[in-house]
């Protein structure tokens, strides 16, 4: 019977692996990212799918601790200095959003009929974006690092700070035991004091020489266990004093963010964090209760649109308040209209509290749920529903009748290098790009660039390809490199074309395409990179210089093997450290002297 017992165990283990490992590459590649691979998983196998799992609130009881844990990273991120660099648009921007779409969420809770406290919880909970779909999308189109990039991530970033004084709200907000004494609450105050108090006490004198410690005895699983020790131990501190796990974990994380051993606190919890904050999500997936969505399905399908419209009014109009863009406020509304994973932590903290009943409970988080699903939608409909970004000209010349011996198409960090040695020498040059921001900020240091699109031949023409004798394609896009080389050697034979190529293989292409020069971007540089960690070695500069010269005469040399036979000709030219098979030969036996002729012993 026990064997049995454990074979189910062992079964449910199984199914949530499997389903997780099956679910979350599908999500992923249909770009609907991994949160909601997990969400789809726990409904196939949950209560109301394959019933493989009949009690969800056993899985989320364990898989808590995955957000305990994010949280706990999320506070490694929060150095102080890092907060005050950014203070402006975390602590502007990213309030306003929250106290805008908070009030404005909660007025339609209110005026639908729900009690303020339910109403202003909901709210909150659809106001916390999803950071994992909202970082995701931003890592896919390569905007982490543009202003809507920096707006969106600091607005995540207050986010992930308001889950902690929410949850300590939903605990104050807790009915109290009637039977309880008038000054009960009062004492749970004073004891959530001085749980905090004591905690923030540990973290400023205590945890970094424990952590010292632990690190002269290079016991590797010890500091792991140290560190799951700190996270879950404030977890617990914060737990027993009435607050939040996931409060403590988080101060625990702020506590440790200057701490030198930071990074390995980072590495020892992030596996432990991704499996248990996908449990979490599997687990909510599995309490989606699709018999509440039949009965009620007419409110939710009703409220996912209502919330999501209010919402993205009230990104927009802060995003716009603090002066960004229209192009930007609808991006913002776009990517940040969805409910978020926290919206979950917090509803379950108030169903537990007694705040939400259970139906009340299902139906906010199906809305949140439907949301996530349709923020990747929206975000894909952007580029037929966003206008154009228009850069602006001020101050800024069209390429028009430009005279020179020399014409750079591109004036980025390698447009830039290469043009010194031709002003160095006096040599009359053009220069044309379409970044009209960089533009401006190029002629701070006495350059004088023109807007112009060198894949349009008007524009050569006009900034006088027909005239210059060198023509060097330095800009940082392949396709564009190549539709220009085309243009320039059929159009304007006489110029010598030089090109930025990006790697061995684009070389190649441009050698084919008949150009005169070509250089990779990073093979020169590269090249000096390695000749000076060979003198930081002690190598003479000299035996260091011919090392390098040595490594380009071998590389003209395979190169010119590969023109005819390929990428992979000429690679026993390359210095490779993979360790040489060395033949194996069987030991020859020595053969028996055949008998002597002569009857002697020796033949001798």
């Amino acid at each position: 019977m026990a064997a049995l017992e454990q074979g189910t165990d062992l079964m449910q283990v199984v199914a949530l692996l499997g389903a997780a490992v099956i679910a979350v590459p599908l999500f992923k590649r249909a770009g609907l990212g991994s949160v909601l691979g997990y969400l789809a998983a726990g409904l196939v196998i949950g209560p109301f799918g394959l019933r493989l799992f009949t009690d969800p609130q056993s899985i989320l009881h364990v898989a808590e601790l995955g957000v305990v844990m994010f949280l706990f990273i999320i506070g490694l991120e929060m150095q102080p200095s890092r907060l005050w660099s950014l203070r402006r648009e975390i602590f502007g921007l990213g309030v306003a959003q929250v106290v805008v779409c908070g009030a404005l969420l909660t007025g339609v809770g209110v005026l639908a009929g729900f009690p303020v406290v339910v109403a202003f919880l909901a709210a909150m909970g659809f106001t916390l974006s999803s950071t994992a779909i909202a970082a995701q999308i931003l890592e896919e189109r390569g905007d982490t690092a543009t202003q809507a990039g920096q707006r969106t991530v600091s607005i995540l970033l207050l986010q992930d700070l308001a889950i902690v004084p929410l949850l300590a709200l939903v605990a104050f907000l807790t009915p109290a035991d009637p039977q309880g004494v008038a000054g009960g609450r009062w004492v749970a105050i004073v004891a959530a004091l001085a749980a905090l108090a004591a905690l923030l006490t540990a973290g400023r004198w205590l945890l970094n020489p424990v952590f010292r410690i632990l690190a002269d005895s290079r016991a590797r699983e010890v500091m792991t266990a140290a560190a799951l020790l700190v996270v879950l131990g404030s977890a617990l501190v914060m737990q027993v004093s009435g607050l939040s796990m996931a409060m403590g974990a988080f101060l625990a994380g702020v506590l440790l963010s200057e701490s030198t051993f930071r990074h390995q606190l980072e590495a020892d919890i992030e596996p432990f964090r991704g499996i248990l904050l996908g449990l979490f999500f599997i687990g909510v997936g599995m309490s989606l209760d699709l018999a509440v969505f039949a009965r009620h399905w007419h409110l939710i399908v009703a409220a996912v649109p209502i919330y999501m419209l209010i919402k993205s009014v009230g990104v927009y109009s802060v995003a716009r308040l603090f002066k960004a863009s229209h192009r930007e406020g609808i991006y913002l509304a776009t990517l940040l209209v969805q409910g978020g994973e926290f919206a979950f932590v917090l509803y379950a903290a108030a169903a537990s509290a007694g705040l939400f009943d259970a139906t009340t409970n299902a139906m906010l988080a199906a809305i949140v749920i439907i949301s996530m699903a349709l923020t990747p939608l929206a975000v894909f409909a952007l580029r037929w529903l966003l206008p154009k970004n228009e850069q602006s000209m001020d101050g800024v010349e069209v390429a028009e009748d430009l005279h020179g011996s020399a014409l750079i198409i591109g004036f980025g960090r390698f447009g830039q290098v290469a043009s010194q040695s031709l002003l160095a020498r006096g040599v009359e040059v053009s220069i044309i790009d379409t970044d009209t921001e960089m533009i401006r900020s190029a002629a701070d240091f006495g350059f004088k660039i023109y807007f112009g699109d060198g894949a349009r031949l008007d524009v050569l023409r006009s900034a006088g390809a027909g005239e210059a004798q060198v023509i060097l394609i330095c800009v940082d896009k392949r396709d564009v490199a190549d539709r220009i080389v085309a243009i320039v050697k059929t159009e304007f034979p006489l110029a010598k074309v030089l090109v930025r190529s990006f790697d061995r293989e684009h070389a190649l292409k441009l050698v084919a395409a008949g150009v005169d020069v070509q250089i990779r971007e990073t093979f020169e540089s590269a090249l000096a990179f390695g000749e000076a960690a060979l003198r930081a070695l002690g190598v003479p500069n000299e035996a260091a210089a011919e090392a390098a010269a040595d490594i380009r005469r071998r590389d003209a040399e395979r190169f010119a093997l590969e023109t005819t036979g390929g990428l992979l000709a000429g690679r026993d030219l390359l210095h490779g450290n993979a360790p040489k098979p060395v033949p194996f030969t069987t030991p020859k036996r020595r053969r028996a002297a055949p008998p002597p002729v002569d009857g002697s012993e020796n033949g001798r």
